[in-house]
């Protein structure tokens, strides 16, 4: 089974899209911040993070750089989601190594298609 960690600070979003993936067959592992989301990752690297870009106590760019530093890790799949929209924002996280970006709120094909493209990019099914 592939295993998503979903890291986002609003509980609500959290929970609802958590579901969405596990209706559609994957392992969630949630994270409110991005120092749990780390111990997630660390304890049981995933097939794939999907991570909010601003958050309290570690943001999702400190935390992308963090994994960028590992040989193994940075090879994982990273989708970022924000309610930043502008396309300076959407750059940023591009340019720190997201392999996608989307925006909140975000359409429910939106979300599986890219899910779907960063597994099909890592080869994991």
């Amino acid at each position: 089974m592939v295993s998503i960690v979903l890291i986002e600070d609003y509980a609500d979003i959290r929970e609802s899209t958590a579901e969405i993936l596990e209706l559609e067959g994957y392992q969630v592992t949630t994270a409110k911040n991005g120092k749990e989301g780390l111990d997630h990752i660390l304890s049981s690297p995933p097939d794939l993070i999907i991570c909010d870009m601003r958050m309290p106590e570690m943001d999702g760019l400190t935390l992308l750089g963090i994994l960028g530093n590992s040989a193994d890790l940075k090879r994982v799949p990273f989708i970022f989601f924000s309610a930043k929209s502008e396309k300076a924002d959407i750059n940023l996280g591009i340019e720190a190594g997201a392999d996608e970006y989307l925006t909140k709120p975000f359409e429910l094909q939106d979300l599986l298609g890219a899910v779907q493209r960063c597994l099909f990019k890592g080869k994991v099914s």
